[in-house]
């Protein structure tokens, strides 16, 4: 299994800086326009991805089912399986996320 870490694009970098600028301008939360927008496309993009290689090895498997030449087994298990570690790796961000927004409503000030 080749699994690699990509730099960091432009957009997430955009996201980072907005982040720091609005802490140092004293911004008071989140909002929707501001250093949260950057996170929320970046989950969205990812949800999209995730999304996409569902819908790609539903199709290849509907593919071989109807007995498709052009289409092998091996590369409809290697996609279902792409599917599979890219929904579980987005349910461990998402709980993640959740679970440190749980934390942070549960501070005291």
């Amino acid at each position: 299994m080749d699994v690699r870490l990509s730099p960091l694009s432009s957009q997430t970098l955009g996201g980072l800086k907005s982040l720091s600028a609005g802490k140092s301008a004293g911004a008071g939360g989140l909002g929707a326009t501001g250093a949260g927008g950057g996170v929320a496309e970046s989950f969205k993009s990812a949800l999209r991805e995730v999304s996409k290689a569902q819908n790609e090895a539903s199709s290849l498997q509907t593919r071989v089912q109807m007995g498709d030449p052009k289409v092998s087994l091996e590369e409809t298990m290697l996609a279902m399986q792409k599917a599979q570690i890219g929904f579980q790796a987005t349910l461990h961000v998402r709980n993640r996320m959740v679970q440190a927004y749980t934390d942070i409503m549960n501070m005291s000030v």
